[in-house]
């Protein structure tokens, strides 16, 4: 099992290019389902989630191509033979269940395994499958599976209200409904970049919808849809995390192809801790103000406020940072489990349920730790880059999921980060 051996030397400065966003193009994917025509995507990030994605499409009778080093994904649906999503590709991950949607809506029938991923929490998709019975949908949940039938071959139009946000159900909800007949309504809809960039690709397919980037989106089902050519939104998640490179470490870094309206509510609080972000005709330039960090308070929150997936990340800013900080996980539970290897290396991190209480040191030290998950896997990178000393994150598997060319990218801004092969 590979290992991430980090050393810390100082300021880093340089230009860093962000990828494709992850968790919308693991999205826009299973859109190809709804239509037998041709679905490109170009800037697809580079990543083991997507390589599962295309092998659980792939298994249903899709074929994907990747091209120009996988930046490209040429997706086409238009002889699929199996409607079941097996266990064995969806258990490594929970994105796995959009699939769900798309092939009701397109075909009146799926069989779908229940979901695994990260192990953050509970996350139930109790709420797709509410969504989708609101629509018509008749399911069986039964072995592990989610048999799901729509009477008639066809979903229908419903108003549908979450009782809390979750980009996964609206997502799924949202697929679904571009081929119910009639209007359907999502109340209290997810607002998140990701959902926005999943309509506009949609709607290049002929979808008729409304209010994407609100908490009401209205989609009026159209009987069929087309092919189409879209480009990937930029990862706000990798985007955050790279920004985080200067601020923990001091220099300066650009990071090419990020916009503002992606990460407001996260370079709000950067600011506040003391560090500088500004728009630049390439992306966003990020560094210190003026000497060590102050600390601040975090609350996660669904879009537009400060992002869960940024969390673990800016609590290994915080355990530097002058003063105490307190982060609230409101999303999920059980995502303070970097928290403890954090303190490994020096970091006063006190946790109480979904609270965590961090006071600054002037300094961390380099340990042999492991990652708990995607996004706590390379907090543990940047800690290491600002430690004394050389830091070992093993388990990184777990970051090849959503972060591509780590060491790459690090390496060119002056880190000395290497993998060390299992």
């Amino acid at each position: 099992m590979d290992s991430i051996l980090v050393r810390g030397n100082g300021a880093l400065s340089g230009a860093i290019p962000i990828a494709g966003a992850k968790n919308a193009c693991l999205t826009l994917m299973p859109a190809t389902l709804l239509s037998d025509e041709p679905l490109t995507l170009t800037n697809a990030p580079r990543l083991s989630d997507i390589r599962t994605m295309t092998q659980l499409l792939q298994s249903l009778g899709a074929e994907v191509a990747s091209l120009q080093d996988g930046l490209v994904l040429a997706l086409s649906s238009h002889s699929i033979t199996n409607h079941k999503a097996d266990y064995d590709i969806v258990r490594k991950m929970r994105a796995s269940i959009l699939v769900l949607g798309p092939m009701l809506a397109r075909y009146g029938h799926a069989v779908v395994s229940l979901p695994g991923g990260c192990a953050i929490g509970a996350r139930p998709v109790d709420l797709h499958l509410k969504a989708l019975e609101a629509m018509g949908a008749d399911l069986d949940l039964r072995d592990g599976y989610v048999h799901a039938k729509a009477p008639g071959g066809r979903l229908k139009g419903a108003v549908v209200e979450f009782p809390f946000v979750s980009v996964g159900a609206t997502e799924n909800a949202l697929m679904a409904a571009t081929l119910a007949k009639g209007t359907t309504v999502l109340k209290n809809a997810a607002r998140e970049p990701e959902i926005v960039d999943l309509a506009r690709c949609l709607k290049k397919m002929g979808a008729k919808i409304d209010g994407e980037g609100t908490s009401m989106i209205t989609i009026e089902g159209v009987d069929r849809l087309g092919g189409a050519t879209h480009q990937v939104v930029t990862d706000r998640i990798e985007l955050g995390t790279y920004m985080l490179v200067p601020a923990i470490c001091g220099g300066e870094v650009e990071c090419i192809g990020g916009t503002l309206d992606l990460v407001e509510s996260f370079a709000a609080k950067l600011d506040a801790a003391g560090v500088s972000v500004t728009q630049t005709n390439r992306g966003l330039k990020v560094s210190r103000k003026n000497g060590r960090v102050r600390a601040v308070d975090v609350m996660t929150e669904p879009f537009p406020g400060f992002p869960t997936d940024l969390q673990a990340q800016m609590m290994a800013l915080l355990c530097t940072a002058d003063g105490v900080s307190v982060l609230e996980e409101k999303i999920f539970e059980n995502r303070f489990m970097h928290a403890p290897e954090l303190m490994r290396m020096g970091a006063k991190i006190d946790v109480h349920g979904g609270t965590a209480k961090v006071t600054g040191v002037e300094k961390l030290k380099g340990a042999p730790v492991m990652a708990t998950d995607l996004r706590a896997s390379v907090s543990l990178i940047l800690a290491g880059l600002a430690a004394e000393g050389e830091t070992v994150v093993s388990r990184v598997y777990h970051l090849d999921r959503g972060y591509e060319r780590v060491e790459e990218k690090l390496r060119a801004c002056g880190a000395h980060v290497e993998r060390i092969a299992g």
